[in-house]
């Protein structure tokens, strides 16, 4: 049984990054209205302006200006508020949380996780102290009694690098695969689409207030080995698999290179420790979504790698015809895909 609050207005924290997008774009599939709040100093994005060309109101202001945001909250009278703001803003939600509790309008809160159960998984520095500031924010949220949804969706439907921050963004090596460990954990991978998706369902269902929803679809459930495979048979091309050792990835992340050592600790976290699977769901506090939605099916891992090969298809022939074309005009090929910063 769902208690729907459909018609209640939904304010996206972050919703030009990453996993925002997708869960902004969801939320407008899904007929809610959308508010989209950027950083007054901001200037309007492709991404702010495609999400308003489909109906969403922009709204500027700041997360952690705890006045503003509660006269935002109050004056537009939002009933959901979704952050999915970037690693380097988990705790300006604190005043968020405290603007939510003021406000008194907001029927539930899901803060910025999209990832793991921060409670559960414990990775190594710098990626545990990402954690430790998202664990503080669940606290103040069950302090303060703020009705809430954990999202803990795992990992993006992609190849896993260890050295970029949102591999959806570059299509499985053509060249070699490097393989974690001994290649044999398993985890979890989600199109984003379907975090979006899942995600929008989550804020009106009464089976997922105050409890973590975990998105573990069995048919995404892969180890390296069995990615690098699946890309073989795309590509029809068979590739040499290096081996990453657990020192190598440790080594990276005890550079602390911010983001890139943070994506090599949750990596080790990921593929050597088996953080995604070594637990069961079993607590009266966490469900899984598939038992939520059983007749909603995931994106199947298959169906995405299709999406890079007709990605890698499209590069081809542009680049082809921009060569054409250089001859005479000296235009050059476009660059390879730029990965942004961690949402």
């Amino acid at each position: 049984m769902t208690v729907s609050i459909a018609s209640g207005r939904v304010l996206i924290v972050g919703a030009t990054g990453f996993i925002g997008r997708f869960v902004a774009e969801a939320s407008l599939d899904a007929g809610r209205p959308t508010y989209v709040l950027l950083r007054p100093t901001s200037s309007k994005s492709k991404v702010a302006k495609a999400l308003q060309d489909r109906g969403a109101t922009l709204v500027h202001g700041l997360a952690n200006d705890k006045e503003a945001m509660e006269k935002l909250l109050k004056e537009q009278q939002i009933e959901i508020v979704i952050s999915a703001v970037g690693g380097g803003q988990i705790l300006e939600q604190l005043s968020l949380i405290e603007a939510i509790k003021a406000a008194g309008t907001v029927k539930r809160f899901l803060p910025s996780e999209f990832g793991h159960d921060v409670d559960r998984a414990d990775p190594v520095e710098p990626g545990l102290s990402m954690y430790k500031e998202k664990r503080e924010v669940r606290r103040l949220i069950e302090k303060l009694a703020i009705p809430f949804t954990y999202i803990c969706c795992n990992s993006i439907a992609s190849w896993p690098y260890c050295d970029n921050t949102h591999p959806s963004h570059l299509p499985p090596p053509l060249d070699h695969f490097q393989i974690y460990g001994h290649g044999t954990v398993k985890a979890y991978f989600v199109a984003g689409s379907d975090i979006g998706k899942f995600t929008m369902k989550t804020v009106d269902d009464i089976r997922a207030l105050n409890k973590s929803v975990h998105f573990r679809p069995p048919s995404n459930c892969l180890n390296m080995n069995q990615l690098a495979s699946l890309w073989e048979t795309k590509t029809g091309r068979t590739l040499p698999r290096v081996t990453v050792t657990e020192n190598h990835l440790l080594s990276l992340a005890a550079e602390n290179r911010i983001p890139q050592s943070i994506v090599a600790s949750f990596t080790h976290d990921i593929f050597i420790k088996g953080c995604q699977v070594n637990f069961s769901i079993d607590g009266q506090n966490e469900v899984e979504v598939s038992c939520l939605y059983p007749n909603d099916p995931f994106r199947t891992l298959d169906d995405c790698f299709n999406d890079f090969l007709l990605m890698m298809n499209k590069d081809d022939d542009q680049t082809i015809k921009l060569k054409q074309i250089s001859n005479d005009h000296e235009i050059p090929t476009p660059n390879k895909p730029v990965v942004e910063a961690m949402a």
